[in-house]
């Protein structure tokens, strides 16, 4: 009988948006051959002493459904003809996120996909990547071929207006300012860069990140440039570039 082997093939590839994050999860958990390459890539973060990945069944569905593609078409590749690009495919899956990649590969074995990403520089800085704090993987079979998508993510929360301006409300409090109850006029503010009839506040910043457990270095530097007592925080409607998540905030100091 003679031996089949096919040599392990690996691709890698990264998109980001530079930024911070924040991440909800499903509660689904992956199980056979995608639960062994989670708990792989988590013991190499904790070996790293870095955060473990939380699995995201958004991100494992766009894994699924490229992985399929990679079988039809018996070869490695991060986007086929037709089909989406990895961004595309992970925010029309449901996921939310400021940075996303994605390690492909095809190997005769479960163990060897792992040893070998970990081998290849790209596929291990994905793995390791201390921004990154989410993944999704799906593993399918053709033949004695096993095909493998990870794809990563730093994760964004879908946050509603509220939930968002309590939060910036919070870390503008901690900072000795009153907030005011009502956040109308800051929402007025959301779209325009220049004094609103009606409202009368000494300063107007707007600003955009897809984390909101930090204030911004602009709005620090006018709290800190101006003799400020109050602020009212309004939501914007939230912005997206390219399927990159990210919130956008009006806030008003008095």
């Amino acid at each position: 009988m003679i031996a089949k082997y096919f040599r392990p093939i690996f691709f890698a590839q990264v998109f980001f948006l530079f930024g911070f994050s924040i991440g909800t999860f499903s509660q689904e958990r992956p199980t056979g051959s995608e639960r062994f390459l989670f708990d792989a890539v988590n013991r190499e973060r904790t070996f790293e002493k870095l955060s473990p990945l939380k699995w995201d069944a958004n991100l494992a569905s766009a894994a699924r459904a490229h992985a399929r593609q990679m079988t039809e078409h018996y070869r490695l590749s991060h986007q086929f003809s037709g089909e989406p690009d990895l961004t595309k495919r992970a925010r029309d899956a449901g996921a939310y996120f400021s940075m996303v990649a994605e390690n492909v590969a095809e190997a005769p074995s479960i163990n060897e996909l792992h040893i070998e990403w970990m081998k290849s520089p790209p596929h291990r800085a994905n793995i390791l990547n201390p921004k990154l704090t989410a993944i999704g993987i799906a593993v399918e079979m053709r033949g004695e071929q096993y095909f493998a998508v990870q794809d990563f993510s730093t994760a964004v929360n879908s946050l509603t207006k509220e939930e968002q301006e309590k939060k910036v409300a919070e870390l503008l409090h901690a900072r000795g300012l009153r907030i005011a109850e009502n956040s109308d006029e800051a929402r007025k503010a959301c779209n325009s860069a220049v004094t609103i009839p009606g409202v009368r506040s000494l300063a107007i910043v707007q600003f955009e990140a897809p984390d909101l457990n930090q204030l911004p270095e602009q709005l620090t530097g006018a709290i800190k440039r101006g003799s400020f007592k109050a602020a009212a925080v309004g939501a914007c409607s939230a912005g997206e570039s390219a399927g990159f998540s990210r919130f956008r905030i009006a806030v008003l100091l008095y």
